[in-house]
């Protein structure tokens, strides 16, 4: 059986990012863009770094909804340090859905079913310390919402 941590992503500056190397650890996993009405959720996905520093968070860049993230891995990364202060690891673009994309969004789909697919930017995938799918919360969540901070407790304290 597929966990998280059989996958892997590409860093903005090219490098390997296998998530086995956050074995043990809570894990949130976004799809991001620059240029989305929910690009302040940055802010909020920040704010988590500092009430839950345990707390891996990784953001994934893609644009296939409405072309919200145009730019290259160097203005991404500008980008969300200038405008977010965004001090989590950021990868490099991806694709989240269709027949190209990344395996770990296909994995999503097939632990959580249709509706876990990103259907658009923010979809936020929380993964427990065994690596398996807890829960996942569409674009409209935000990262300070009740039932979003409830779901990373129960991760921590579970």
């Amino acid at each position: 059986m597929a966990s998280a941590y059989d996958y892997s992503f590409t860093t903005l500056k090219g490098e390997p990012y296998p998530l086995a190397q956050h074995q043990g650890k809570p894990m949130v996993v976004v799809n991001t863009a620059s240029k989305c009405g929910f690009t302040p959720q940055y802010a909020g996905l920040q704010a988590l770094t500092k009430k839950f520093p345990d707390l891996v968070i990784i953001g994934v860049p893609c644009n296939d909804f409405g072309k919200q993230e145009p730019g290259s891995a160097d203005e991404i990364g500008s980008f969300c340090e200038l405008n977010y202060g965004v001090s989590f690891p950021m990868m490099s673009k991806e694709t989240t859905k269709g027949p190209d994309a990344h395996p770990f969004f296909r994995w999503v789909a097939g632990e959580a079913g249709f509706f876990a697919k990103p259907r658009w930017n923010f979809y936020k995938y929380l993964i427990n310390r065994k690596g398996e799918l807890e829960d996942y919360f569409i674009s409209t969540t935000s990262p300070s919402a009740k039932r979003f901070t409830n779901a990373l407790e129960l991760l921590f304290y579970s």
